[in-house]
């Protein structure tokens, strides 16, 4: 069994706390992506299921067994880092055996493990060259065969993708999928990245100030975020927001005097409220909600419209083609199973 268990751990510097008593059970096999804003603890927290950070509390367990105490190379994990780590004056098969050859592992098992994980990155034609000489792809293929050979009951990824351009990292989320489907490792992937963390993870950790502010499946945080940090950082383009009170009618009363239809929320007048509704789920209606278009971005497949509604600026995506354009007034329908409502104040989900 390769499961980790994190139970109530806790981490501070000099007293000052960073991770606030954090408990997850990622069962054997599962891909786990921690996502969060910078300073939030997710990289702190992979580095202490590594052993390259002490715990303050609580406890870390692998396959079982509790690896508080025990030293990073006995912890039977491998970890990719972002700035791939490799040893410029060896050679791709040497940096990808060195960890084993450390071990005093044959020279047989070495060759075979090495060639076997070159065959799964296609790196067999670059086996003699030197970290100069490889595209930042193909040393972040280098560094995650050196992980491979290893044969660990856990993968750990620090932001391993964020020093490649865009088209990069599209092709090295679908290997990385693809090396997981095969491999059926247990993987802990720290990204900034929501779209890595969606596209990669069977569950999706959302961390916030040292805290996990909601866990589950990919989609299920994008279609019920229980927050307002959640609806806000899952999601690309982001969540349109509009804060106001909820009126005698039912409906939302903003602060610049409009009112809009609202589904029923059961909540008395007054209460002040955030809905939020994603640019996909908004539609051009015949009436609807108005809005005045600022900007159109055609992308061929769809266009993303910027607007201002009651003052606000929102975005709103179509598929296909609009002949709307800049000046021009909208009217904007959203189911009302698309609406997410949110307490100010608590920024909770209501």
């Amino acid at each position: 069994m390769s499961n980790v268990e994190i139970r109530d751990v806790r981490k501070a510097y000099a007293g000052h706390a960073v991770i606030h008593g954090i408990t997850i059970d990622i069962p054997d096999g599962e891909f786990v992506a921690l996502v969060g804003p910078s300073g939030c603890g997710k990289s702190t927290l992979l580095r202490m299921i590594a052993g390259l950070e002490e715990i303050t509390d609580g406890e870390i367990a692998i396959g079982g067994r509790v690896v508080n105490d025990v030293a990073p190379k006995d912890r039977d994990i491998a970890m990719v880092f972002q700035n791939y780590a490799l040893y410029p004056h060896k050679s791709v098969r040497e940096n990808m055996g060195f960890a084993l050859r450390m071990r005093r592992t044959p020279k047989a098992e070495i060759d075979t493990r090495v060639n076997e994980a070159a065959r799964i990155l296609g790196l067999e034609a670059l086996l003699d060259r030197k970290p100069r000489a490889l595209s930042g792809g193909q040393r972040q293929r280098v560094a995650m065969g050196r992980a491979i050979v290893r044969n660990p009951n856990v993968f750990l990824f620090d932001e391993p993708l964020s020093n490649l351009d865009a088209k990069l990292r599209g092709e090295m989320r679908s290997e990385l999928k693809e090396l997981h489907q095969r491999l059926g490792t247990t993987t802990v992937y720290v990204t900034h990245d929501q779209i890595e963390a969606m596209t990669l993870a069977d569950r999706v950790v959302v961390m916030n100030g040292g805290r996990v502010e909601q866990s589950g499946p990919p989609l299920e945080l994008y279609d019920r975020p229980h927050s307002l940090f959640v609806a806000a950082f899952i999601g690309s383009p982001p969540m349109n927001f509009l804060e106001g009170k909820i009126d005698a009618a039912g409906k939302l009363a903003l602060d610049t005097g409009e009112a809009l239809d609202l589904p029923a929320l059961g909540h008395p007048a007054g209460t002040a409220v955030t809905i939020g509704v994603r640019p996909e789920h908004f539609a051009l209606a015949d009436k609807g909600w108005p809005a005045t278009v600022s900007v159109v971005e055609p992308t061929g497949s769809e266009t993303q419209i910027t607007a201002r509604l009651a003052g606000r600026v929102i975005r709103v995506l179509i598929r296909g083609r609009t002949d709307v354009g800049p000046g021009d007034t909208i009217h904007l329908h959203a189911d009302p199973k698309d609406v997410h409502v949110f307490d100010t104040l608590t920024g909770k989900r209501i």
